[in-house]
């Protein structure tokens, strides 16, 4: 869908492109909880539940800590650059969320970075569609 979308000019807008706060540390591989969502986010653990998630979100912490930015917002900087997106849907509840979407603007990946974001990334079969 996406190369259509970009060859008829439609915007393309992620949906969950933090993965349920999965991207921005809302839990841990060993299975902790560090917000009330995890806590309570069933369907995030029935969507995130491949062993190689946590590969992922752990090359986005990488990123983030050496560049001194927040996992988000390396995390939403690669969303935003990618062909056609033109705005990613965040679910903001607290003021920090949405400090940290606002700076991701500035975060500019080079090609080595969003290179090094993507190998440890595995597809997942459709989830949630039945």
């Amino acid at each position: 869908m996406i190369p259509l979308c970009i060859d008829q000019g439609v915007g393309v807008i992620p949906w969950s492109p933090l993965a349920r706060g999965v991207l921005a540390g809302n839990r841990s591989r060993e299975g902790q909880r560090h917000t009330t969502r995890a806590g309570t986010d069933n369907f995030a653990d029935f969507l995130y539940a491949q062993a190689t998630d946590f590969d992922v979100v752990d090359r986005v912490e990488e990123i983030a800590s050496e560049r001194d930015v927040k996992p988000a917002q390396v995390a939403l900087a690669w969303v935003m650059g990618k062909p056609g997106v033109t705005a990613p849907i965040i679910g903001a509840t607290k003021l920090s969320h949405l400090e940290d979407a606002l700076g991701a603007p500035d975060v500019e990946l080079s090609p080595q970075e969003v290179e090094r974001l993507e190998e440890p990334y595995v597809p997942h079969p459709v989830l949630g569609h039945g």
